[in-house]
């Protein structure tokens, strides 16, 4: 399962052949070097460890240093794992770029979603507003959360006001509508979590790919 680590730069959108208007999310995908190659053998299990984006070396503590020297490459601020395809092969200090992406194909895009803050029922959940005539108590509060005499309590995973966002979100089945391969850019239809500047993990997608 082939994967690259980006940056979400912002929407926009651009127009296909038949001038029907696609809305693209822009994010700015590798170039990735494989930090390390992982084995059943050797580590239990396997797997390609990529590093993305270079870090300041005084950013970095020392058993991470060491283990960037060992691979011969520069230093990276985000790591991340993936699963290699049966037959594929991969070696320390090979380069992932978007190059290596099909247009047409469909990703699975995952990152942290914004955050809202603490954030009441109705928003969080979408539960509806209470009665908004005069003299009401409830416009926008929480209605009864338990029964008084049994239980008698309020059982846990019951909705109600609390913190929102800020989670680890997968959009699936987006569509790469187009790839820059000089720019690093990867242009996906609709939207993916987070805001500008997010980090994202891309994958083919798992699912729907022949649909």
């Amino acid at each position: 399962m082939k994967m690259i680590l980006g940056k979400k730069i912002g929407m926009t959108q651009i127009f296909s052949e038949t001038g029907e208007v696609i809305p693209v999310t822009v994010i700015e995908a590798g170039p990735e070097v494989v930090t390390q190659v992982k084995t059943e053998e050797t580590d239990g299990y396997d797997a390609v460890q990529i590093g993305f984006e270079d870090a300041k070396p005084q950013r970095v503590n020392k058993p991470l240093t060491g283990h960037f020297a060992k691979a011969g490459v520069s230093v990276k601020k985000h790591l991340a794992e993936f699963k290699p395809d049966e037959g594929d092969s991969y070696e320390v200090g090979q380069v992932i770029t978007v190059a290596d992406f099909e247009e047409g194909k469909k990703l699975d895009v995952t990152g942290i979603s914004k955050g809202k803050g603490t954030q009441g029922n109705i928003k969080r959940h979408g539960h509806h507003r209470g009665p908004m005539t005069h003299g009401s108590k409830h416009k926008r509060l929480a209605g009864a959360l338990a029964a008084g005499t049994y239980p008698s309590r309020v059982f846990k995973g019951n909705k109600g006001p609390g913190r929102m966002g800020r989670e680890t979100v997968t959009v699936q089945n987006v569509v790469l509508v187009k790839v820059i391969e000089d720019r690093n850019l990867m242009l996906v239809k609709g939207a993916v979590p987070g805001g500008k500047g997010g980090l994202l993990r891309i994958q083919y997608a798992v699912k729907g790919q022949e649909k």
